[in-house]
């Protein structure tokens, strides 16, 4: 394979350290909020416990850890993970407990339950239309956040005074796709419209994208089921933990600059299966990347796509997998 002045750019970056991705700004996966009853100790204790069992899930990458040896003895640790906490007014006038968990000390609690890290998902943008076809707000939201953060998905909202063009992200427009990457940190888009006690929903996953629609007794009950069915969509996509470390073959192109590649390599790092990455060639705006990961090719690329930096793409000669860099 020829190589073009891009890789020669790139080879030479590659020997510079790159700095990790920034991290996540759309919402902590160690901040939870849980109702309470009371301010009293045994309250908040409980509480504790509730929301660290959905940080552990999060954390574990959606893993449902409750089988786990040693788990109730990790919820009866709560308090003394707890980095801050106050009360607060809940959306339906009830009391709430927020709550942040020390990042460190949660991840070495995962790893103590003997469980392999799928990694901290990016969180789910959610973009709903009531039926009036008005953007609904995060408080109108709060069944199918709450539904989603039982299942270990964190969410960001979309800014209802410029929401996304739902026909452009459905149709995983580049441009649109990328926009919201710019703006939320993510390439997992929840779009929904609600219409007679049902909803209509798309589940926008790197590129990919899924329908279903679902319906209730009202409409908190069409979120909350929505949350569900969105949990297990995305657990099912991102959830995947190889046995062993395998060697990939990972066809990467868009890329216009060795800013790119350099950023390329950043994502690449940042990703928790992937353990070693060799560039072998490239080609006009691609490289082609050796990728030593605990996750099998098409299950790595899915898990890249989510991030919001690239997009699944066509099949291409001699990759196990393909993407395009999206900036």
């Amino acid at each position: 394979m020829r190589l073009p002045r891009l890789l020669t750019a790139v080879l030479l970056l590659a020997f510079l350290a790159v700095p990790p991705l920034c991290a996540q700004v759309a919402g902590s996966p160690y901040a939870v909020t849980v109702p309470v009853s009371d301010t009293s100790q045994a309250g908040r204790d409980e509480a504790f416990a509730t929301a660290l069992g959905q940080v552990l899930v999060r954390v574990a990458g959606g893993q449902d850890l409750r089988g786990k040896a040693g788990y109730d003895d990790a919820l009866a640790k709560a308090p003394s993970l707890v980095q801050q906490f106050q009360y607060a007014k809940g959306d339906g006038g009830g009391l709430v407990l927020q709550v942040n968990f020390e990042p460190g000390a949660v991840r070495r609690l995962v790893s103590t339950l003997g469980v392999a890290s799928a990694g901290v998902k990016p969180p789910v943008l959610l973009a709903v239309q009531g039926s009036d076809g008005q953007w609904l707000q995060p408080d109108d939201l709060a069944a199918l956040a709450q539904a989603a953060a039982t299942g270990g998905a964190n969410v960001a909202y979309a800014d209802a005074g410029n929401p996304p063009d739902p026909a452009r992200v459905a149709a995983a427009d580049p441009a649109a796709l990328a926009a919201l990457d710019v703006q939320y940190h993510t390439g997992l888009v929840l779009l929904g419209h609600l219409h007679d006690g049902a909803g209509d929903w798309t589940l926008v996953s790197g590129g990919k994208a899924q329908h279903w629609s679902n319906q209730g007794d009202t409409e908190d009950a069409v979120l909350a089921d929505a949350g569900r069915s969105l949990v297990g969509r995305v657990n099912q996509q991102l959830n995947v933990v190889g046995a062993t470390v395998t060697s990939s073959r990972l066809w990467v192109d868009g890329l216009g600059s060795a800013m790119a590649y350099a950023n390329l390599l950043a994502t690449l790092q940042g990703e928790p299966a992937v353990r070693a990455v060799a560039t072998l060639g490239a080609q006009d705006d691609g490289v082609m990347l050796e990728v030593k990961a605990a996750l099998p090719a098409a299950a790595l690329a899915t898990s890249l796509a989510a991030g919001g930096r690239l997009l699944q793409g066509a099949p291409h000669d001699g990759a196990d997998a393909s993407l395009r860099w999206l900036h």
